[in-house]
């Protein structure tokens, strides 16, 4: 298993690669997908950090606080490109794949659509909608919901 902060600095690597600026936004909800789809697959998550349900979609607030000072501006950081290795082959090309298949969305479609689906509604019943909430998107949640989705394919 790895961190979330070393997927969203393979994120930050890639992005640069293929000249594809990534905000902090957008970088949540590639996190949340991630882990979203590798519980379903995997049946295990991908990382431990926890997935809160705020205004704006699914976020990891460490992620958050390390790169809320780019607000909605792409995030510049410099990041060693050996990440890839301490992230492994295998999570790679998982990550790739759930990567490449959202990357069709812009990041106001990405938030419209964990706002969507079951996992962020459940976290955030009885809040309002312009509500801060730290409540937790549970990994049962996700792995239910995201099973459920591959099992309808």
């Amino acid at each position: 298993m790895t961190t979330a902060s070393k997927i969203a600095d393979y994120l930050l690597i890639k992005s640069k690669k293929e000249g594809v600026p990534i905000t902090n936004k957008r970088l949540q909800k590639l996190l949340y997908y991630i882990q979203a789809w590798h519980l379903a697959i995997n049946k295990k998550p991908i990382f431990e950090d926890r997935i809160e349900a705020w205004i704006h979609g699914p976020a990891i607030r460490s992620i958050y606080e390390e790169y809320k000072s780019f607000v909605a501006s792409p995030i510049v950081k410099e990041v060693d490109p050996k990440i890839s290795d301490d992230l492994g082959v295998t999570n790679i090309n998982f990550i790739d794949r759930i990567v490449k298949a959202y990357s069709i969305y812009d990041t106001a479609t990405l938030e419209y659509m964990t706002h969507a689906e079951e996992p962020w509604k459940i976290a955030r019943q009885g809040i309002e909608a312009n509500e801060s909430s730290s409540n937790e998107i549970t990994q049962d949640s996700m792995k239910i919901y995201y099973s459920n989705r591959l099992a309808n394919i």
